[in-house]
């Protein structure tokens, strides 16, 4: 009865794992795109500011900062210092997307070691639990099915044989 228990209980388990893993991907694809749409949304709110730098200064934005930066108008200097925030989230997001489209396996390398963390939050906080017949998915999906399950019922094996040594008698 135990060792039926203990098979249910392993599939289980794996099944589980392999329903997590197979949200990895998922959650990966969801943060590219927010990543993407954020840097495209820095880059149409820089564009008329781009616009100015290049009329006045041959496109170079830093002159265009430099240049609210420098004028005595408080006001029109903290412009500059919010053109140079957004101009500075542009250059970051954009980056950011760069090496997320690099490798096939940078996407999971950004998103666990090196992630925006407000886009990982936001994803976070809005993701939608998909299931993903990729390739990818289906092989982490496994491979964390199998990883969880041994993980478990090696756990659970070494608190039975604890269990059994304590209450065997003596």
């Amino acid at each position: 009865m135990i060792k039926h228990l203990m098979d249910y209980l392993r599939l289980v388990l794996f099944v589980c794992g392999v329903l997590v893993g197979i949200q990895v991907p998922g959650f990966v694809d969801q943060y590219g795109q927010r990543l993407e749409a954020h840097q495209l949304e820095a880059k149409l709110s820089l564009a008329e500011f781009q616009h100015d730098a290049d009329r006045f200064f041959g496109g170079d934005i830093n002159k265009l900062i430099r240049h609210y930066r420098q004028n005595n108008d408080p006001v029109f200097s903290a412009g500059g210092e919010s053109i140079e925030s957004i101009y500075q989230r542009y250059v970051s997001l954009t980056d950011a997307l760069t090496r997320f489209r690099q490798h096939s396996y940078s996407p999971y390398q950004q998103v666990i070691l090196t992630p925006k963390k407000d886009i990982q939050a936001e994803v976070w906080q809005n993701y939608s639990h998909v299931i993903l017949l990729k390739p990818e998915a289906i092989a982490i999906g496994m491979l964390l099915g199998l990883l969880i399950s041994i993980l478990c019922e090696s756990v659970l094996s070494i608190l039975f044989l604890g269990c059994r040594k304590v209450l065997a008698p003596r």
